[in-house]
């Protein structure tokens, strides 16, 4: 049975929302495993932003862009880890990076625009 996580066939720009957010749910634990085999340890950084979230007194937030991959469930933030040390380099993630960006076409690195700990699926031009 294909899918579109294994299918190289597959027209992976036709993918819909929903099929890219469970494209990346399928991806993102090959990440994390990965990780743990190089020996890193993580935590999540960031990872859903509701884009209803209001601050106080009503006021609307503004976190991050409105087009936001977070926001539409198809972008975490890492916080990694080596033997208790938190690396926070941008080139600290290129392994992971390099990693994320051979599992899928449509799977992108921040650490190509500054956002190092960023790994996400491309949606509508956004990464």
């Amino acid at each position: 049975m294909s899918s579109p996580e294994t299918d190289h066939q597959i027209d992976h720009e036709s993918l819909t929302l929903g099929q890219r957010q469970r494209l990346f749910m399928t991806l993102l634990p090959r990440l994390i495993d990965h990780a743990h085999d190089l020996g890193y340890e993580l935590t999540i950084g960031d990872g859903y932003r509701d884009p209803r979230a209001f601050g106080p007194v009503g006021r609307k937030m503004g976190y991050g862009r409105k087009e936001s991959n977070h926001k539409r469930r198809l972008a975490i933030d890492l916080n990694l880890f080596k033997d208790g040390e938190y690396l926070t380099e941008t080139e600290d993630h290129a392994p992971l990076g390099k990693y994320w960006e051979s599992l899928n076409p449509l799977c992108t690195w921040g650490g190509h625009f500054n956002d190092g700990n960023h790994y996400s699926i491309i949606y509508q031009g956004h990464r």
